[in-house]
């Protein structure tokens, strides 16, 4: 963000107090700040406070003009490089929706060409009215960024939709309109389907077996596949929030990946396969908590679908990538796995390694190839794993 210009339009809402930080931020990372505020903003937090943090003057009033050639709310709207909403109530989207300018903000952003981007903030039925969504749809037919508003413990006192975004993702986001990576597009144009986390089979309500995958290196491939200007649509058994402008599909066990997946499979060029699969299931599992009534208890398994054989029976032009989680033998395993599942390449691990695989930041990889190339990867952390494994990948794809 190192200087950009930034305009932040702050509407009413209790959400304000984070928008303070946020602004904050955007001045750390060397953005220059200019805020604008409406009346309804001014009633949570004074406007120079917004003065002090952005260090410019704070518009508020239509009407007030400062200098002699420039009409302030057209000024701001040329100036900016991008525009920020936050928190955006209800009232500031249905206004940008249906073009009302009554005020400096709605008008300043009437003006506004540079890209905008939308966090909302407001109570979970607000968020949810059928109106809100319309609002929001109408927003991002016309290319505005709406960044989807964050689940928690609201103002009213209960949990729901609606929540203000963390301001890391926030500021993700807006460096990812602004142009901010340094990306070199390896993949643009290509849809790329990503799997990540450790799929939960289901013993009852409360119990489950699964394996101790985070999920952190499937969607550090999905970040860095995006940054390479791929449409990336991620299925993830993980909690980990999914990067910013990913479509994310949310399954839990290896039958509802098996779906997601080939659902999208002959719509994409990339598939790669992170997930960490649960190999089997509970042959029969209980709608109610399962009471323990004697000293022991045998429990039958059953194979769960082998989703990346099936995609290698079905595959046609697509790019075919699967991993291997291994704690011995790990080229033997993987070599085989290359070959039994029909795979363009694998990506091997040895997961008994204290600073590789499951449940930590770091990670070493050695990529084998259908056509014999071997790759290795050096420790480093995931994100840098990521971006290597995704050149590999938009390499073998050129070639």
């Amino acid at each position: 963000m190192e200087g950009k210009k930034i305009a932040v339009y702050v509407t009413g809402g209790i959400a304000i107090y984070k928008v303070c930080d946020l602004v904050r931020q955007f001045v750390k990372k060397g953005a220059e700040v200019q805020v604008a505020m409406t009346q309804s903003a001014c009633q949570f937090v004074s406007p120079l406070t917004f003065q002090i943090l952005s260090k410019n003057k704070v518009y508020t009033d239509l009407f007030e003009e400062t200098g002699e050639k420039d009409v302030s709310h057209i000024h701001m709207a040329d100036w900016a490089d991008i525009s920020v909403v936050a928190p955006a109530t209800a009232n500031i989207m249905a206004k940008m929706a249906v073009g009302l300018a009554d005020d400096f903000v709605s008008t300043s952003l009437m003006a506004s060409s540079s890209p905008i981007v939308v966090v909302p903030a407001m109570n979970t039925n607000m968020w949810h009215n059928e109106a809100t969504q319309t609002n929001k749809e109408t927003l991002e037919k016309r290319g505005i960024h709406v960044v989807e508003p964050d689940k928690g413990f609201l103002a009213e006192g209960y949990e729901g939709d609606g929540r203000f975004p963390v301001n890391e993702r926030i500021l993700e986001e807006v460096a990812f309109f602004l142009g901010n990576y340094q990306k070199s597009g390896y993949l643009q144009n290509q849809r790329v389907l990503i799997t990540a986390g450790g799929t939960k089979e289901r013993l009852d309500p409360v119990r489950y077996i699964t394996n101790d995958s985070s999920g952190k290196m499937g969607h550090s491939l999905a970040k860095a596949a995006r940054n390479e200007g791929a449409e990336v649509t991620l299925i993830t058994a993980s909690h980990l929030p999914a990067p910013s402008t990913v479509k994310a599909v949310h399954v839990e066990s290896a039958e509802e990946m098996e779906e997601a997946v080939l659902s999208q499979f002959f719509s994409t060029d990339i598939v790669i396969m992170a997930a960490a699969v649960s190999d089997y299931r509970p042959k029969l599992s209980s709608n109610q908590k399962i009471k323990k009534k004697t000293e022991t208890m045998q429990l039958e398994l059953i194979k769960t679908p082998d989703i990346l054989k099936e995609l290698g029976t079905r595959k046609a032009n697509q790019l075919l990538i699967g991993f291997a989680a291994e704690t011995q033998n790990v080229k033997e395993y993987a070599l085989k796995k290359l070959q039994d599942k029909n795979l363009n390449i694998i990506v091997a691990n040895d997961v008994s390694k204290s600073d590789a695989g499951f449940n930590v930041d770091t990670n070493e990889v050695t990529l084998y190839t259908d056509e014999g190339e071997e790759h290795f990867l050096p420790n480093t952390d995931k994100e840098k794993i990521a971006e290597k494994i995704i050149h590999f990948i938009a390499n073998y794809a050129k070639d």
